[in-house]
């Protein structure tokens, strides 16, 4: 009786065991989703910071691809700019507010101006902000806002010039435009590649007029008039050539940072802030 006392009493010890063995080995398996799925979540959050889901290059940050040689939308501040950035105008003063509206910190960075659309087309800014216009082949390749403010491509001509109405454009022979803009696109378009030079940027455009080099110069009025000031001898056509608006682009695809930057936009022109910002840099006639 005592050693089937002391058998049974074994096997009920085992039992016990192998009960508390298998509740050991199971308690990491039912919490190791529940530790990766917080791991991940906290890998999100290191890589979006303070943005939310703001698909952005740069954790933080706004980064905005323009040509500061456009005035007076993006030129180049006597001290720190705008925010810090070193330029100011319009646009400048823009993306700024748009960063504060979105939470991110704005950079600037400065380069030509087709150089600008290649960035953010290969990833290396978030949005161009440049005096840019739609068109259809740029559709295909970027993701645009509303409409901002509104642009007139002009005509920059010497005084003396027998170039008198935008008409007058067919029989010029050569034009100068700034290389990537709507201007050299709508020129070649109309008057073909061998009538059109383009440059890196308008003062150089300009300063080819001056030279000899082309008969006109093709640029948006608000630049037009500040070249046309600068240096005298040069005049603006009375003629508008095209009428345009203003936008600004992300990365196609980017919706979710267009549609961000869009609302903001529009929060920008309700409050009037936009209005303000253009009237600052822009005076009544």
């Amino acid at each position: 009786m005592k050693k089937l006392l002391a058998l049974l009493l074994a096997l009920t010890m085992c039992m016990a065991l192998a009960a508390c063995g298998g509740s050991n080995e199971s308690a990491p398996a039912a919490e190791e989703p529940a530790q990766t799925e917080q791991a991940a979540e906290g890998g999100d959050a290191a890589q979006t910071g303070e943005t939310g889901d703001l698909p952005v290059i740069e954790p933080g940050k706004l980064i905005m691809a323009t040509n500061a040689q456009f005035p007076p939308y993006e030129m180049v501040a006597d001290g720190e700019g705008v925010a810090g950035t070193g330029l100011e105008g319009i646009d400048v003063e823009i993306a700024a507010a748009l960063a504060e509206k979105v939470g991110l910190e704005l950079q600037i960075d400065d380069m030509e101006f087709d150089s600008a659309l290649v960035a953010v087309q290969h990833g290396q800014a978030d949005m161009v902000l440049a005096g840019l216009t739609y068109t259809e082949e740029r559709d295909e390749l970027m993701d645009f806002s509303d409409p901002y403010a509104q642009g007139v491509q002009v005509v920059i001509v010497k005084e003396d010039s027998p170039i008198q109405t935008a008409d007058d454009l067919a029989n010029a022979g050569l034009i100068g435009t700034q290389r990537g803009t709507t201007g050299y696109i709508y020129c070649t378009g109309d008057y073909g590649e061998d009538h059109v030079s383009p440059y890196d940027n308008g003062a150089t455009a300009v300063q080819a007029l001056l030279n000899g080099q082309v008969d006109c110069v093709v640029i948006d009025k608000m630049p037009a008039q500040t070249f046309v000031a600068e240096n005298p001898g040069l005049k603006i056509l009375e003629t508008s050539y095209v009428v345009e608006d203003y936008v600004l682009a992300v990365n196609e695809g980017n919706t979710q940072l267009q549609t961000a930057l869009n609302d903001a936009l529009n929060e920008l022109k309700a409050d009037g802030t936009l209005q303000t910002i253009v009237d600052k840099y822009i005076t009544a006639e």
